[in-house]
């Protein structure tokens, strides 16, 4: 790297400059205040730990993601956090190991080896909540009707909910008796929500007419809620063991448009997002004119086990700097007192009592001229604000 170019910065990370670097930072606190208006308690993860305990239960996608280090002090390798979630259940099951239900938030920067999309930072401000200690209905309808009251409170407008649920196919790969590697197979032809492809893979690799008529069923379960009522009894039908799941979803769909009667969501079971990780309800918001996700969660009630205590557990996580782009949540801006550069104590008072009243008071150096809304000036003895 020549002299020229060592200002660059790597591809995906990116710094934030005045007035934006302010807008995100008063949007954090807004966020957190709301946050924990709802119960949620704020924890900070460290950046750094030991591989093994960052990347546990998390999948191989949270692999490839991770930088790694080698610890100088004990030899073992260690990751920049790349997701919070799994630190904070780590945090629930083994630190703080409480009773009955919990609920944390969280935010703070996270590092990706790889970007998770073409439109994603590899340095995002993640800023979420968790809920511990609670596997039924009312926990995932609290955990979605506060990240949509959550986006509500940063001013994104159009926010559409997509809802899936893991636990279906998990279900029906289970009564199929279907092998890992099938599994992975069926997994990426819905993922590329091909149904045509993927009818063609169930009539080929299945025979039981019953599974391969719900497998078919599956491919096609993307829309609203009331249009998909009867698929959904029909599955539920053909495989009982999908029964459950598929009641759950339908009464979190019904509960939530009871409390946003105005919401726009649609279920699809063909989105299996986290599938080695997630075990029940995925949920994902969008808004017009963004292609990724702007904010996402779901349930993976596995991860604390590996920490000593096997929790339920359901959360959801955004991009500080994303929202910050797309809300229309304005901040007031603060006065700006401009003060003469002076050795007395008064002034210096002044300015001091100025500044804890909430003032931006800028001293003028070199008697360079401060764009301001007032000025400090010696009055009759005393500094006092004056018209700028």
């Amino acid at each position: 790297m020549t002299g020229a170019d060592r200002w660059l910065l790597p591809d995906g990370i990116d710094e934030i400059l005045p007035p934006q670097a302010r807008r995100i930072e008063q949007l954090r606190r807004h966020l957190l205040d709301y946050l924990d208006n709802c119960g949620y308690d704020f924890v900070i993860p460290p950046a750094l730990e030991y591989l093994d305990s960052l990347l546990t239960g998390t999948g191989k996608d949270l692999d490839l993601r991770t930088f790694k280090v080698t610890d100088q002090l004990s030899g073992r390798l260690m990751g920049l956090s790349a997701d919070t979630t799994p630190q904070v259940a780590r945090i629930d099951a083994h630190s703080l190991a409480p009773e009955g239900i919990s609920r944390l938030s969280y935010c703070r920067t996270v590092f990706h080896a790889k970007p998770a999309s073409l439109l994603a930072s590899r340095t995002p401000t993640q800023i979420g909540a968790e809920l511990y200690g609670e596997a039924g209905i009312n926990a995932d309808v609290e955990i979605i009707s506060v990240m949509l009251s959550f986006l509500a409170a940063a001013e994104l407008s159009g926010v559409h909910l997509d809802l899936g649920n893991v636990g279906v196919f998990r279900a029906l790969a289970d009564a199929a008796g279907l092998s890992e590697s099938q599994q992975s197979e069926l997994f990426a032809l819905l993922k590329l929500k091909c149904r045509t492809d993927t009818l063609a893979w169930v009539e080929r690799e299945l025979s039981d007419e019953t599974l391969i008529e719900a497998f078919s069923l599956l491919a096609g379960m993307q829309g609203n809620m009331a249009a998909l009522n009867d698929g959904l009894n029909r599955i539920a039908q053909l495989v009982p063991g999908t029964a459950e799941e598929i009641s759950h979803m339908q009464d979190v769909v019904a509960q939530l448009l009871q409390r946003f009667p105005q919401a726009s969501i649609t279920c699809d079971l063909t989105e299996l997002r986290g599938y080695d990780y997630h075990t029940g309800l995925v949920f994902a918001a969008y808004v017009p004119g963004y292609g990724d996700a702007v904010a996402q969660g779901g349930r993976y009630d596995e991860t604390g086990a590996v920490f000593g205590r096997a929790r339920p557990a359901t959360g959801f996580s955004a991009d500080l700097k994303v929202l910050a782009q797309l809300g229309a949540r304005q901040f007031g801006s603060k006065q700006i007192v401009a003060a003469p550069v002076s050795d007395d104590p008064a002034l210096w008072q002044a300015i001091s009592d100025l500044r804890a009243q909430g003032y931006r008071v800028l001293t003028e150096l070199n008697g360079d001229a401060v764009d301001c809304d007032q000025r400090l000036q010696l009055i009759d003895g005393t500094w006092q604000l004056a018209s700028a």
